[in-house]
């Protein structure tokens, strides 16, 4: 837990710390030229745009190619386009379209904690950390390895989703009406930013409590065999 922690806080130190880096210096190497076509090359009957003065001016004349339409030509970026809606499709499997959401979200989560201060972010940090380390008995609750990879990895999913659930505003607004009396404020933290964390916490520990009395009764029935 303290190493997964300590990771978490350097790592978010090192990304909020990444605007001050000097940008790597131009090697004068453009990429495209006059004449660059812009267009998805995974499907011919795209919509294709030519900058005429390539990436030097990106945002300069260019010339759009409508399949079966006649060209038109633009003289900056934002003149009069009426264009068709570019048909990127995606087929991304909903259950990683849902993962990728849901660490997004934590990722916002967590940046706007470590902008709030050092203490906020460790507090949420801390408490989210200790209630996926409570999860280690899920990794050996059968005698199947990959069975417990598995389950492992449904549990671990299963947080982040919780997660989410409880960082919405609607839950929020909710958790906050019905705990928020009862959690005490810690200095510039409010009651109300303390709740996800406190119900972290508490989950944590009862799940903790039931892996010391599961081990302790595994333990007790080992004995008097």
């Amino acid at each position: 837990m303290i190493l997964s922690v300590s990771f978490c806080f350097g790592f978010s130190f090192l990304l909020d710390n990444w605007k001050s880096v000097p940008p790597a210096q131009s090697t004068g190497i453009q990429l495209g030229d006059k004449g660059l076509l812009l267009s998805n090359a995974l499907n011919r009957n795209e919509t294709t745009v030519v900058l005429l003065e390539g990436t030097a001016n990106p945002y300069g004349p260019r010339v759009v190619s409508i399949p079966d339409q006649s060209l038109l030509f633009y003289e900056t970026a934002g003149a009069g386009f009426d264009l068709p809606p570019v048909p990127f499709s995606d087929d991304t499997p909903w259950f990683l379209k849902s993962l990728f959401i849901d660490i997004r979200l934590n990722a916002e989560v967590l940046q706007q904690n470590f902008a709030a201060g050092y203490i906020p972010f460790l507090i949420y940090a801390g408490s989210l950390i200790f209630l996926l380390c409570s999860l280690g008995f899920a990794i050996k609750i059968s005698v199947w390895p990959l069975a417990n990879l598995f389950i492992g990895i449904l549990a671990f999913r299963g947080i982040l989703a919780f997660e989410t659930f409880l960082n919405s505003r609607e839950m929020r607004e909710v958790l906050g009406s019905f705990l928020g009396s009862m959690i005490p404020a810690a200095g510039s933290l409010n009651s109300n930013a303390l709740v996800v964390p406190f119900i972290f916490l508490g989950l944590g520990a009862l799940i903790h409590l039931y892996s010391v009395l599961v081990f302790a009764a595994r333990k007790r029935s080992e004995d008097d065999d």
